[in-house]
């Protein structure tokens, strides 16, 4: 019988995620590049393409971000034409972000992504549901703790 190393880095959930992470980002890199976006920045845009505007602060709990992370993100955006930052009308201290039409226009060409990514990771689409929905999982235990 032999023993299992708990230390054994093939055996940590954290080396497998964000491993997966870096390998899945990287995938989107070239299908995103057409489009101008960063895969950060491509994430700000799902999240304003649900609704618009939103407050910063929104924006970052959503995307589980630092609003300082957020910010040099949506500056550039800003820059791109994508977004609007303005101060809120009933409380001057939040900030929105709205799409710009440029920015709701982006959205047309931006449908085309998940499918293209499923294409390039070549697993079927379920087995990437199923995957998805375990990580949202964990996110929502891992909001308990």
């Amino acid at each position: 019988m032999t023993d299992v190393d708990p230390l054994a880095l093939d055996r940590q959930v954290c080396f497998a995620l964000a491993a997966a992470s870096r390998a899945v980002i990287g995938l989107y890199r070239p299908v995103l590049e057409p489009l101008g976006l960063t895969h950060p920045q491509y994430l700000v845009m799902l999240a304003l393409w649900e609704r618009s505007p939103r407050t910063v602060r929104d924006l970052a709990e959503t995307l589980y971000l630092e609003p300082a992370t957020l910010s040099p993100l949506l500056k550039r955006l800003e820059e791109a034409g994508l977004v609007s930052r303005t101060r809120n009308a009933t409380d001057e201290r939040a900030l929105d972000v709205s799409l710009t039409a440029e920015g709701r226009a982006l959205r047309a060409r931006a449908e085309a992504v998940p499918g293209r990514v499923v294409e390039r990771l070549g697993l079927p689409a379920s087995e990437l549901e199923g995957i998805r929905d375990s990580l949202t999982a964990l996110l929502a235990r891992i909001d308990e703790v």
